[in-house]
C-alpha cells in the first residue's frame, strides 16, 4: 500500500555542480559518504542500481531501477531495502530523487523519498538523509 508520507532533506554545498553530480554517480565517492556502501550501475534510465555493504554486522543488498538521469540536474530511482522487512515487490519500493540547483554559494542538493509507511519511519529517513548530506558536504568542501 502506497502512502503520502515523504522524507526530504536539503543542503547547500560550496562547490560547483559538476563536483556534486560526480558525487552522485561515482561509486568511489558514493562509498565515502554513504556508510561504506558499494554501488553498482551503468547509470542509464531503465538500468538496475544496486547498493551492497554491511550495516551493524549484517550484509545487505538494496536497489532498484533508474527512472531519470539528467546530468547536473536530477537523478531518480526506485528503491527497496533488504533490511525493510518487506517483500521485494513493486508496492514496497520508494522513489528516491536527488535534485541539484545552482545557488549563489554553490549547489543546493535536495533528496526526497516517498512511499514511507509511518511518521516514525519518515522522521528516521529524514535523519539518515541529513547524515548522508552532511557527510557529502564535508567530503566535497574539503576537496
Amino acid at each position: 500500500m502506497k502512502t503520502d508520507l515523504i522524507a526530504q532533506a536539503s543542503i547547500e554545498i560550496k562547490t560547483d555542480v559538476r563536483t556534486v553530480w560526480d558525487a552522485l554517480v561515482n561509486p568511489k565517492i558514493i562509498k565515502e559518504y554513504l556508510f561504506g556502501t558499494d554501488t553498482y550501475s551503468d547509470w542509464k534510465v531503465g538500468s538496475r542500481i544496486s547498493f551492497k555493504g554491511v550495516w551493524e554486522g549484517k550484509p545487505y543488498e538494496d536497489g532498484g531501477i533508474i527512472t531519470a538521469i539528467e546530468p547536473e540536474e536530477t537523478f531518480k530511482y526506485t528503491y527497496w531495502s533488504s533490511m525493510s522487512g518487506t517483500p521485494d515487490v513493486e508496492e514496497n519500493y520508494a522513489h528516491i530523487s536527488y535534485d541539484l540547483e545552482e545557488v549563489a554559494t554553490g549547489v543546493r542538493l535536495t533528496i526526497s523519498q516517498d512511499n514511507i509507511k509511518t511518521e516514525e519511519a519518515r522522521e528516521h529517513s529524514e535523519k539518515n538523509w541529513g547524515m548522508v548530506l552532511d557527510s557529502m558536504k564535508k567530503l566535497l568542501e574539503k576537496k
